[in-house]
C-alpha cells in the first residue's frame, strides 16, 4: 500500500545539481551514483527540485522484496506543436550502482557499467484534471527490476556476484506481460523497451547509465515485433501522435492498434519481414512414434533404422552431435520469460502480476 506525505527521509529530490556550484559537503553525504543521476534529472526538471516519489520502505540491500530505492515522478509538458502530450515522466533509481560500497552492486571499473548499466523510465499521458501522478507505473518498473536482479548479477546475499548479463534489459526487447499494466480493461498489456528521447547517458564515480524506457503496446503490436523484431515497431509507433508519437508517450486509454489506425502499417512490417527476417529463433521437433518390434516391410519403410527386430542404437558420437546442436538452438534465444511474481486473479481470470508491494512509499522529495 502506498501513500502521499511529504518525505522526512534524504531522497534523490534533495541536493543541488552536481557540479562545481554544488557544496562538497552535502554533495559528501549523498551517495555519489545516486548524486550523478539526479544531475540529470536537474537538467531535465530545473523547476521540479522535489518530485513526487515512491519508495521503498525497506531497502533491497537491508532484505526488503523492491529492487528499486526510489522512483521520481515528474509532470512534463510536452510539445504541443510537435503532436507531443503532457505526460507523467517516471525515473527509476537503483537497477545502476547507487552508492559504489558493494551492498547490491559490485564495482566493475568506471569504464564500464553501473551495476547492470541502465536505469527504467516510463512516459505515461497525463489525463485531464490530473493534479498527481498514478503510482501504479512505479509498481510496474519493481516487477521488471525484479525480473532482472533474480535473473541477473545482482542477486542478493551470497548469489548477487554471479554475472549473467545476458538477462538484463537492451533497446528493442519486448516484454509479454499479459496483463493490463495498469490492471484495468485496457488494451495495452505488453512492452517495447527503447532508448528514454530526453535522458542522457550519464557518467558515475561507479560506471556508466543509460535510461530505458518502457513503452506500453497492444497484443497485435508485440506478434509484429516478434514476428519482425522491437526497433521497426518501435519506428512505427513514433509515426502516430495517439499511439505514442515522437516521445513513445504510453496511453492506456488508448482502444486501437496502429494497424487499426492505419492498415498501411502491417503492409510495412510485412515488407520489413521479407527483407530483414525476424530477431527471433528457437528450436523445435517434429516427432512420431512407429512400432519397431517387427522388421521393415522393404527398403523404402521409414523404420528401416530396425536391424532385424531390434532398433538401430545411436552412437556416443551422435547422441553428442545432437546434444550439441540442440545447446546452441537453444543458446541463441536463452533470454527467459519473465517469471511469475504474484498470481492475482480478477473478473475470474488469473493473471501473473508484480505484488501491490506493502513495503512502498510514496512520498515528496526533500
Amino acid at each position: 500500500m502506498a501513500e502521499l506525505r511529504p518525505s522526512v527521509a534524504p531522497g534523490p529530490a534533495a541536493p543541488p545539481a552536481p557540479g562545481p556550484s554544488a557544496p562538497p559537503a552535502f554533495a559528501s553525504l549523498f551517495p555519489p551514483g545516486l548524486h550523478a543521476i539526479y544531475g540529470e534529472c536537474r537538467r531535465l526538471y530545473p523547476d521540479q527540485p522535489n518530485p513526487l516519489q515512491v519508495t521503498a520502505i525497506v531497502k533491497y540491500w537491508l532484505g526488503g522484496p523492491d529492487p528499486l530505492d526510489y522512483v521520481s515522478m515528474y509532470r512534463n509538458m510536452g510539445s504541443p506543436s510537435a503532436n507531443i502530450p503532457e505526460h507523467w515522466h517516471y525515473i527509476s533509481f537503483g537497477l545502476s550502482d547507487l552508492y559504489g560500497d558493494s551492498r547490491v552492486h559490485e564495482f566493475t571499473g568506471t569504464d564500464g557499467p553501473s551495476g547492470f548499466g541502465f536505469e527504467l523510465t516510463f512516459r505515461l499521458k497525463r489525463e485531464t484534471g490530473e493534479s498527481a501522478p498514478p503510482t501504479w507505473p512505479a509498481e510496474l518498473m519493481q516487477g521488471l527490476a525484479r525480473y532482472v536482479f533474480q535473473s541477473g548479477p545482482c542477486q542478493p546475499y551470497s548469489c548477487r556476484r554471479q554475472h549473467r548479463e545476458e538477462n538484463t534489459f537492451c533497446s528493442g526487447d519486448h516484454v509479454s506481460w499479459h496483463s493490463p499494466l495498469d490492471n484495468s480493461e485496457s488494451r495495452i498489456q505488453h512492452m517495447l523497451l527503447t532508448e528514454d528521447p530526453q535522458m542522457q547517458p550519464v557518467q558515475t564515480p561507479f560506471g556508466v547509465v543509460t535510461f530505458l524506457q518502457i513503452v506500453g503496446v497492444c497484443t497485435e503490436e508485440l506478434h509484429s515485433a516478434q514476428q519482425w523484431n522491437g526497433q521497426g515497431i518501435l519506428e512505427l509507433l513514433r509515426t502516430v501522435p495517439v499511439a505514442g508519437g515522437p516521445w513513445l508517450i504510453t496511453d492506456m486509454r488508448r482502444g486501437e492498434t496502429i494497424f487499426e489506425i492505419d492498415p498501411h502499417l502491417q503492409e510495412r512490417v510485412d515488407k520489413g519481414i521479407e527483407t530483414d527476417g525476424s530477431n527471433l529463433s528457437g528450436v523445435s521437433a517434429k516427432c512420431a512414434w512407429d512400432d519397431l518390434s517387427r522388421p521393415p516391410e522393404d527398403d523404402e519403410d521409414s523404420r528401416s533404422i530396425c536391424i532385424g527386430t531390434q532398433p538401430r542404437r545411436l552412437s556416443g558420437k551422435d547422441t553428442e552431435q545432437i546434444r550439441e546442436t540442440l545447446r546452441r538452438g537453444l543458446e541463441i534465444n536463452s533470454k527467459p520469460v519473465l517469471p511469475p511474481i504474484n498470481t492475482q486473479r480478477q473478473n475470474g481470470l488469473t493473471h501473473d502480476r508484480p505484488p501491490m508491494s506493502g513495503s512502498l512509499l510514496c512520498e515528496a522529495g526533500t
